[in-house]
């Protein structure tokens, strides 16, 4: 079998591993699918009617407007699992052990990667169902919806690779808990809930620069069928680059160090 062979083979069985503990410990992924539908439903049922009539519209245009947003929960939400999950296997000294075994080096870490990506795609779809049953009706084509799939999936693996670089780094797993938590508020202060022009001069300039506004810009309007500008793709585009790009360099670091402190 070639290097490459080896590499894929153990990366599945690293993946096969990470999905045999979403089974046996199903806490973390209930609560990453948990928190954005009790998210969903508070903003339309308790604060829809409010928020709608200030876009112009009724609760249910605020939903159509919230769904991009508690998408982005949910995928944020999944990242402090994946870096609990990452810290737990470096401080209970299971990934010692495997630098000790003949597996590829980088099988550990795709094996996260690959797992968590799944888990939260798993997740976004459970949200998007609830979604559908209250209420919300995307009026894109066929082709859009799959456009948001492919963004949401390019989005999730970015952001998972700097929360597995951040459970690597963490000393603790209560540090990796509170690490990625930077993730759960850039959709509230980006245009998940609302729009940016609402928002005072300072805080609107962060929330257009800042990435998650161009993600959630870019899956709304591919969902609702409106136009997306070719700036905010792009945008979306670069932004994911350049967090997987970070994630996976950081990760392969301290993978790499601390392999020579063993």
């Amino acid at each position: 079998m070639s290097t490459l062979g080896y590499a894929v083979s153990d990366s599945t069985t690293m993946l096969r591993r990470n999905l045999k503990h979403v089974v046996r410990y199903p806490s973390i992924p209930l609560f990453v699918a948990g928190t954005p539908i009790v998210f969903l439903l508070l903003f339309v049922y308790v604060l829809g009617g409010t928020l709608g009539s200030g876009l112009g519209g009724t609760r249910d245009d605020y939903l159509a407007y919230i769904v991009p947003g508690v998408l982005m929960l949910t995928l944020t939400g999944s990242a402090t699992g994946t870096a609990i999950s990452v810290a737990t296997d470096m401080t209970e000294g299971i990934v010692a052990r495997f630098r000790t075994m003949s597996i590829s080096r980088g099988a550990v870490l795709t094996g996260h990667v690959l797992g968590s990506l799944i888990q939260t795609m798993a997740a976004m779809l459970l949200v998007a169902v609830v979604a559908v049953l209250i209420g919300f009706r995307p009026t894109g084509s066929p082709a859009g919806w799959l456009g948001a799939l492919g963004v949401l999936t390019l989005i999730a693996f970015s952001v998972t690779w700097l929360s597995v670089a951040m459970g690597m780094n963490a000393k603790s797993i209560e540090t990796a808990s509170n690490q990625p938590m930077i993730f759960l508020l850039l959709p509230f202060l980006g245009s998940g809930f609302v729009p940016t022009d609402s928002m005072p001069d300072v805080l609107r300039w962060f929330a257009d620069v800042q990435p998650f506004t161009p993600f959630i810009e870019a899956v709304r309007g591919l969902l609702m069928g409106t136009t997306v500008e070719a700036g905010t793709m792009l945008a979306t585009v670069i932004w994911c680059a350049v967090l997987s790009v970070a994630g996976y360099a950081w990760a392969l670091w301290l993978y790499n160090r601390r392999s020579v402190r063993a």
